[in-house]
């Protein structure tokens, strides 16, 4: 069982009922590299990077994999368990909580999200896909009226095509999810115009009256 405490960097407001966005990692990276994302994006927000918990390669890793984009279930299962007992501490029921994830952290803000689409304001999916036959649910119309963003790179050649295809069709056809989608002609990393886009996309969810 993970019991590892949470290593969280912040930025942006210090307003505790300010929206919070929570910045996940890529495999083998850590929360100050996702962090500096945080400068892109409008001020307005609070920014919450969270270090995975499982060592790896140098950095931290959000699950023990089956192969690249396939979570071993038991594994996201233990990770989720652990973040969701730290957010739920960090940000009491009420405050809008959003997610942006990149590559690896992507999969796991999916599996967060597809886990307890009620928890969530939205979720960007930033060049990962999202947790399949991983032990969440992903059936149709599962996600309705979820604000998401998926952004994917033409060049992806670190992500399985099959996987990113498979996310793709899923968040802008039968989750039920309200997608923004864009795919930019680049590889494994953020595009410029994708993180204008994701900042677009936060400020159109912020203006958004909560239900």
């Amino acid at each position: 069982m993970t019991t590892t405490p949470a290593v969280v960097a912040t930025a942006g407001s210090d307003d505790p009922a300010a929206p919070l966005v929570l910045l996940l990692h890529g495999r083998g990276s850590h929360e100050q590299e996702i962090l500096a994302l945080s400068d892109h994006l409008p001020p307005s927000f609070a920014y919450a990077a969270v270090r995975a918990p499982i060592a790896e390669g140098g950095g931290f890793a959000w699950f023990a994999n089956r192969g690249i984009g396939r979570p071993r279930p038991e594994s996201l299962r233990e990770t989720m368990d652990w973040f969701r007992g730290w957010l739920d501490g960090a940000a009491p029921a009420g405050r809008p909580v959003i997610l942006v994830g990149f590559s690896g952290g992507a999969a796991f803000a999916g599996g967060l999200l597809l886990d307890d689409p009620a928890r969530y304001a939205g979720a960007a999916i930033l060049y990962g896909t999202l947790p399949f036959d991983a032990g969440v649910p992903t059936a149709p119309g599962h996600l309705a009226g979820v604000p998401v963003l998926v952004a994917q790179g033409d060049f992806d050649n670190v992500i399985p095509r099959e996987l990113l295809d498979r996310t793709w069709s899923y968040l802008t056809g039968e989750s039920g999810a309200a997608t923004t989608a864009r795919r930019d002609p680049v590889g494994h990393g953020i595009a410029p115009d994708a993180r204008r886009a994701l900042a677009e996309w936060l400020s159109v969810l912020q203006a958004a009256p909560h239900s």
